[in-house]
């Protein structure tokens, strides 16, 4: 009897409930009794019934088909269910069916909205730290001037956090540290369409290079070894 029965369950199926609906079903404006019958209402449709009468939906729970139609109007109301009108083709017969499609577009909104915050926050923390690391560079707190060019930076020009601090740390190496410089970098960099730190720090390496093989010959230092310039990114047209 036991195997019979764990047959007849696995023949029964199973359906897949989204844990972000389960998350965040008071957000969409659901009680515990909605979110119940939309529950049951994806397991009918699931199983191939688009259409479950209230009578069918309340012998699954512990409240009365008066009850159930009431919060499936509810939910239409709410714009979480909705009914459409489907044609058979062949035989030319018209029949209603219920779709969860308003539920899902919802909860895409809300998952949209997580992110759109996710992204806020990220880039408010990763503004304050790069000015952390800009003030611990120049060894003192920014000026109102150079913290409205940072924001400009960050808001206006679109620059993203770690390109801004690729070119304060290329600002360092070449010994110039001053915003103007910095900005002349970001600037040379946007306009040869760099975008990552990578593409950043071949771009340097190259003029590196070629500076270096130019004055190779003529600069040395008292050991003999030959000095390696760094590039001049004010000296760009």
């Amino acid at each position: 009897m036991r195997k019979e029965s764990f047959f007849s369950w696995i023949g029964m199926g199973t359906i897949s409930i989204p844990n972000v609906l389960l998350v965040n079903y008071c957000r969409l404006g659901l009680d515990e009794e909605e979110l119940m019958v939309l529950i049951h209402m994806h397991s009918f449709l699931e199983g191939g019934n688009h259409f479950p009468t209230p009578e069918q939906l309340s012998a699954r729970m512990t409240i009365t088909p008066h009850k159930c139609m009431q919060i499936l109007r509810t939910c239409i109301q709410k714009g979480m269910l909705k009914i459409e009108e489907q044609e058979d083709s062949v035989q030319k017969i018209y029949s209603e069916t219920y779709t969860l499609e308003p539920l899902w577009e919802k909860l895409i909104r809300v998952l949209e909205e997580d992110q759109i915050d996710h992204d806020r926050d990220k880039h408010q923390e990763q503004e304050q730290q790069i000015y952390t690391i800009m003030e611990k560079e120049f060894g003192r707190p920014l000026s109102p001037i150079e913290c409205e060019t940072l924001s400009m930076w960050l808001d206006q020009d679109q620059h993203d956090s770690s390109i801004i601090i690729a070119a304060l740390k290329e600002a360092v190496l070449s010994g110039k540290l001053n915003f103007r410089y910095i900005d002349r970098i970001l600037f040379e960099w946007k306009k040869n369409g760099i975008r990552t730190v990578e593409e950043a720090k071949q771009y340097g390496e190259k003029f590196r290079q070629q500076r270096y093989k130019k004055s190779s010959s003529q600069q040395s230092t008292s050991n003999g070894k030959t000095d390696f310039p760094y590039y001049n990114w004010l000296e760009q047209s």
